[in-house]
């Protein structure tokens, strides 16, 4: 699961903003202004119906800023991205 959904600069993200692209999903911000120290991304690579598909999550980052449930308060609703 990707760490940035707990993180308070999710909204600001570069980062975050492309793997919210990757995933071609609405983006929290069209400007993102903040830039992370060390971000780690995993790229899982599985194979559906002979369709390739990626799954990127944000595993670590030295800028991580716990704020539990960020991501909820922004989209109230929606399904927390897991």
């Amino acid at each position: 699961m990707c760490i940035c959904v707990n993180c308070a600069y999710v909204d600001r993200c570069h980062t975050y903003h492309a793997v919210e692209e990757q995933h071609q999903q609405p983006h929290l911000t069209a400007d993102p202004t903040f830039e992370p120290l060390e971000p780690t991304i995993n790229v899982n690579i599985r194979t559906i119906d002979e369709e390739i598909q990626l799954e990127w999550d944000v595993v670590g980052c030295a800028s991580f800023s716990l704020e539990s449930g960020r991501w909820a308060q922004l989209r109230p609703g929606e399904l927390v991205p897991t």
